[in-house]
């Protein structure tokens, strides 16, 4: 019997592989190319490309594709087969170095926001040698960036990789001033906990909904939810149990570290959560891993639900980006460490994220932006859409101590100055950690727990690799200059926790006082909606920072503001005509005709007994009818909050008209049918409800 260790990794050519097939020489240039970025020769990318094809093949690949991530939000690929003609009339399996290297997939179709003319459909895909190729089925998918025949980008992976590399750069710079010469890199690592809906597929068919938007337009809420908090860590159903085992085995072939499962808070919800990676990989495999668990529900007979909010009045989905920064070496740059010296590089490090996230909160919020996770921003089991950070007790009083020049009231209470003989050491991991925080400090890490769970990690990573690489230039900026490093370093420090102490927030980042608190005393941002933060992704600010670092050009920021908001007129402009449709064609007929019947039922019983009042029926009746009323009227009003979005100037005021006008009109339209589910018999009703659905998997 093969145990994990024995298939772990078998489907990726990872060094394992590359050390065995490669000659010293070929590997150890691949090997520089990947760990410092140096250029790659043509004859090494032969090499390897022979190589590869030849593993690929032995383990039953045809085909090979260069997969990209293109800024659809999911992954994409075209695949080619290794077959090339032989004179003598059989076939040959090839594959090149050029090959590798560079594809050329039609660009026309894939958004781009203007970066693009109509008759530009060629793009690029390069070949990503940091991210190992692997094999999917019987193709080879070799993982790559996308750029248009321009050279802009057109994908989420090749600003991901530059903001990698200035990260590295600015980190590297202030490692140095630490007397650090053996770190050769500075990368920044994630861990995305990924949480899902798990349903019966043939629920799943039943509701158009679903299969067109991915949430529940209609559903009223059923008698048991979460409230008892039951399900949370409760035991694993056998179907759930045999889908995560499949699961787990498809990822770990892929190489991918699957570590954590367990039901989440909500009926039918559960969790995923991976070992940490290095940025660019961990967001291939989250991409892989939403990919993988949707094949594998279908093979046993459920679906698996990426939705932010695809149930209302239960939680919604997310996924808790957990971020940290290392050197090559293996130190944590987030970590505290063992002596004083070392807390002082780490209160910098510190002080770095905490400016950046309250200088760029708006990034922040912009990278989480979708039409699905406004649903769930704000609500009880999500962050607000107000941006803080939670540090926990002690390293609050730490900071206090700096900023005020008093004792430190820790375990060493002395003058807070930092020298390395007077600095006090203080402990990785003292307080608990706050789950209604959107940022919060985890002993070695910050958890970002804004994302949705259908989210692509690379935008969030982008925007916070950046801000960080931001201060951190800044910081070596100043004290490359300074006189008196230690004095410097201090004065810097204290400024920081002066300047940026509004985003610290240790409390319930759920009460309502702190979201008034947060916008009316501190000044902090309170973007609620897609529409209302993503025309600020050009702000003279983040447009400085983001193409002064080289992460982004002013084109490219354009374009992804106007993909983003037409995605988000996109999906809610299809959740609206849904919800029409399901109106006309099955809730109003089902509604009509129980009310129907009712009444006929009344009118023989009275026939049969005229002394019988039917108060039951007629009652029903009456309530039926006026909703139906109800339904019709605010249907005709969606319908007509729709005609005007035509009028709209340009996709930012086309953007706000849906949020003001389109969606208050589709919440105002789900009350009357809701309610209309709970009264009409449920063999007239035409849609599994929410207690079938959230109950179904055995």
């Amino acid at each position: 019997m093969s145990t994990v260790s024995d298939f772990f990794g078998s489907k990726v050519f990872d060094d394992r592989v590359m050390r065995a097939s490669l000659s010293a020489d070929v590997y150890a240039s691949l090997r520089k190319t990947i760990d410092e970025g140096s250029e790659l020769d043509i004859g090494v990318a032969n090499a390897v490309a022979e190589a590869m094809k030849n593993w690929a093949v032995s383990n039953g690949a045809t085909h090979f594709t260069h997969w990209f991530q293109p800024l659809t939000g999911i992954t994409a690929e075209k695949h080619d087969s290794f077959i090339s003609c032989s004179p003598d009339g059989s076939v040959i399996m090839e594959f090149s170095g050029k090959e590798l290297i560079k594809g050329e997939p039609d660009a026309s179709s894939f958004p781009s926001g203007g970066l693009r003319a109509t008759f530009e459909a060629r793009g690029y895909t390069a070949w990503d040698p940091t991210s190992y190729a692997f094999i999917k089925g019987k193709t080879l998918c070799i993982p790559t960036a996308f750029c248009s025949y321009g050279g802009h980008a057109l994908d989420k992976k090749t600003p991901l990789l530059r903001s990698m590399e200035v990260l590295n750069k600015q980190a590297l710079r202030i490692l140095r001033l630490f007397g650090n010469t053996s770190a050769k890199r500075v990368v920044s690592s994630v861990g995305p906990e990924q949480e899902y809906f798990l349903i019966s597929q043939e629920m799943y068919n039943q509701r158009p909904d679903l299969r067109f938007t991915g949430r529940t337009l209609f559903g009223a809420k059923p008698p048991k939810g979460q409230e008892l908090d039951d399900h949370y860590f409760g035991v694993i159903k056998p179907t759930v149990a045999a889908f995560m085992e499949d699961l787990n085995e498809e990822l770990w072939k892929l190489g991918i570290l699957a570590k954590t499962e367990h039901n989440e808070v909500a009926p039918a919800q559960h969790e995923l959560a991976p070992i940490y990676s290095t940025t660019n990989i961990a967001t291939d495999h989250n991409q892989l891993t939403m990919e993988i668990m949707q094949k594998i529900a279908a093979k046993h007979g459920m679906v698996c639900l990426l939705h932010e909010k695809p149930f209302a009045g239960v939680n919604g989905s997310g996924k808790h980006n957990n971020w940290s920064i290392s050197t090559d070496t293996g130190q944590n740059l987030l970590s505290p460490g063992d002596t004083p010296y070392e807390n002082a590089q780490f209160l910098l490090f510190l002080c770095a994220v905490i400016k950046a996230v309250d200088n760029y909160q708006d990034l922040l919020r912009i990278s989480v932006a979708t039409a699905g996770n406004d649903h769930r921003l704000g609500a009880n089991e999500a962050p607000p859409a107000v941006i803080s950070i939670f540090l926990g007790d002690e390293l609050n009083a730490v900071l206090e101590a700096i900023e005020t020049d008093t004792p430190y009231k820790g375990t060493e209470k002395m003058q807070m100055k930092l020298g390395v003989d007077v600095l006090p050491k203080f402990n990785r991991d003292t307080t608990d950690r706050n789950r209604t925080s959107p940022f919060a400090f985890t002993g070695n890490k910050f958890e970002f727990r804004m994302l949705g769970s259908s989210n692509s990690i690379a935008c969030a990573n982008i925007m916070l690799n950046s801000a960080v690489a931001e201060s951190l230039r800044i910081y070596a900026d100043r004290l490359e200059k300074a006189k008196d490093f230690e004095s410097a370093l201090h004065e810097m420090i204290k400024k920081t926790i002066k300047d940026h102490r509004r985003i610290i927030f240790n409390g319930n980042g759920y009460d309502d006082a702190w979201i008034t608190e947060a916008t009316e005393k501190r000044g902090l941002l309170n973007y609620r909606t897609t529409a209302d933060c993503m025309p600020h992704l050009l702000d003279g600010k983040n447009v400085d920072m983001l193409t002064g670092l080289g992460v982004f050009t002013i084109d490219e920021l354009r374009s992804r503001r106007d993909i983003m908001l037409e995605n988000y007129c996109k999906s809610v402009l299809i959740e609206a005509n849904t919800m029409i449709n399901m109106v006309h064609k099955r809730i109003a007929p089902a509604i009509t005709s129980f009310t129907s019947d009712l009444a006929k039922q009344a009118g023989e019983k009275k026939s049969l007994n005229p002394d019988l009042a039917c108060a039951y029926e007629n009652d029903l009746v009456v309530k039926l009818s006026s909703l139906t009323d109800c339904i019709a009227e605010r249907t005709s009003a969606l319908e007509c909050s729709l005609l005007k979005i035509s009028d709209a100037k340009d996709i930012i005021e086309e953007s706000e008209l849906i949020r003001d006008t389109v969606l208050p009109k589709m919440s105002e339209l789900r009350i009357p049918c809701d309610q209309a589910e709970l009264l009409t018999a449920k063999s007239y009703w035409p849609f599994p409800t929410y207690d079938d659905i959230l109950f179904s998997v055995k």
